[in-house]
């Protein structure tokens, strides 16, 4: 069973990138339609067509490898004057002397010029004002954090969040001295002073030392702080409401920092504490979170995958070095889609309630589109945010040709970019190939 309840996890997790990717998509798709753009195709997948539809004038369909998507609009880029000329000629230009980028070069032009419908087609994207190219460029990426947005609310505030109640779900029979390893009481065992004070499991406490409590950390607080000191405690039991009498029991703990290490003194010595125990187990519940807890939890993800993806070649060579040197992960670090799989079978295989996997399964896939947000709001060729940094680039330039009285300029042409987007994809490639290797000799793990 637990095989199987892993394999569904990574199945679930494929379905929920395909959701993400068709979503980006439809984010670019959308707005294109809405400005006139003609747009050829709207795929799913990369590699063989698994199946298609036309509708109007664009192609439907999906692709056999769900680990991408596109669309395909007319005229990206402006037309080649001497491609267009040799077309309207009816001759065939050949390939471009000067090599394997030049070559490129003319292909990218020569599949360009392909969506386009002769010299004045209006309904091409490089036509389009500034600001409405960047719209559909970012229309992608926008489509990935609303559904992060979604889904972290799905999380927060239609499931909750789990944490500590001040329902008692157990009580400890008795205080077992510090230093002992065993886990049962013996008969020189003093009572906890818990059961001592006849509290039950199902009790809730609402009140220590007349201070209201909701949480569980409210509670133990209050305990913890009166060693030795008794304590009235107001319990709800059976819709009613009573007060009992508790001393918590002094034991020595040690101080640990926010990170819940052993802080040390001056000689290395561990510092300890006196602090109270009553020997209550709490319950753990959902508890549902304010609707915007979503985008608060969507905005702090945002800057935290930021601050992984903008030093991504740093952090991938520190990941792969993992494989030589045997050493644990960065928790934080960057995973591939392989590491995502893994992470989800182990969720979904979890020995945890079913609303703890579909929890964890929701994180997940909140997270990747958070990343794929980030990702491609970078200012690289083939990535949404270079398409973005290419109509700005266009649009400065035709400002300054207004301001100075001169002509307007002739809109940028991109596919000269195509060698830069030619090694920004190779070292793509090259960055996934070690995540996915890492992720499958040295995969990071929940457990």
């Amino acid at each position: 069973m637990e095989v199987i309840a892993f394999v569904v996890g990574v199945v679930l997790l494929v379905v929920g990138l395909a959701v993400s990717i068709a979503l980006h998509e439809l984010g670019h798709l959308w707005p294109a339609k809405a400005f006139g753009v003609r747009v050829g195709q709207y795929m799913i997948g990369f590699g063989p067509t698994l199946f298609s539809r036309r509708r109007g004038e664009t192609e439907y369909g999906v692709k056999a490898i769900p680990l991408g998507g596109y669309i395909s609009m007319a005229g990206m880029y402006p037309p080649s004057p001497k491609e267009q000329a040799a077309r309207a000629a009816g001759e065939r230009t050949g390939r471009a002397g000067g090599g394997f980028f030049a070559t490129m070069v003319q292909d990218a032009r020569a599949a360009n010029d392909e969506t386009l419908d002769g010299d004045g087609d209006p309904r091409v994207f490089y036509r389009l004002p500034v600001w409405k190219r960047v719209v559909i460029m970012l229309g992608g990426p926008v489509m990935n954090l609303l559904f992060a947005v979604f889904l972290f609310a799905l999380l927060f505030s239609g499931i909750g969040v789990q944490t500590a109640t001040t329902t008692v779900a157990s009580i400890s029979e008795c205080v077992i001295p510090a230093g002992e390893e065993r886990t049962t009481c013996a008969a020189s065992d003093p009572a906890a002073p818990a059961a001592a004070a006849g509290i039950e499991p199902g009790d809730v406490v609402v009140e220590v030392a007349g201070q209201p409590v909701e949480t569980f950390a409210e509670m133990t607080s209050l305990i913890r702080s009166s060693p030795g000191e008794p304590l009235t405690l107001v319990v709800e039991r059976d819709g009613e409401q009573r007060s009992v009498r508790l001393t918590p029991a002094s034991v020595e703990q040690p101080v640990v920092d926010d990170l819940g290490r052993a802080v040390t003194d001056a000689d290395g010595a561990v510092v300890t504490e006196t602090v109270g125990i009553a020997g209550i187990r709490q319950e753990s519940a959902y508890v549902r979170q304010p609707i915007w807890t979503g985008p608060q939890t969507a905005v702090e993800n945002v800057g935290a995958v930021a601050g992984i993806i903008w030093q991504l070649p740093v952090k991938v060579w520190e990941t792969g070095a993992t494989l030589i040197t045997g050493e644990e992960r960065d928790p934080n670090g960057p995973l591939s889609v392989v590491g995502a799989g893994v992470l989800a079978g182990e969720v979904a295989s979890a020995e945890a309630p079913v609303l703890n996997r579909v929890a964890g399964l929701l994180s997940l896939l909140a997270s990747l589109n958070i990343a794929l947000f980030v990702f491609n709001l970078l200012p690289l060729l083939p990535l949404d945010g270079g398409h973005v940094v290419v109509a700005l680039w266009d649009g400065i330039k035709r400002a300054w040709a207004k301001i100075t009285n001169r002509p307007p300029p002739k809109p940028v042409d991109a596919t000269k970019l195509v060698p830069v987007t030619f090694v920004v994809f190779i070292a793509l490639v090259v960055m996934g190939g070690v995540l996915i290797l890492t992720d499958i000799v040295n995969p990071l793990s929940l457990f």
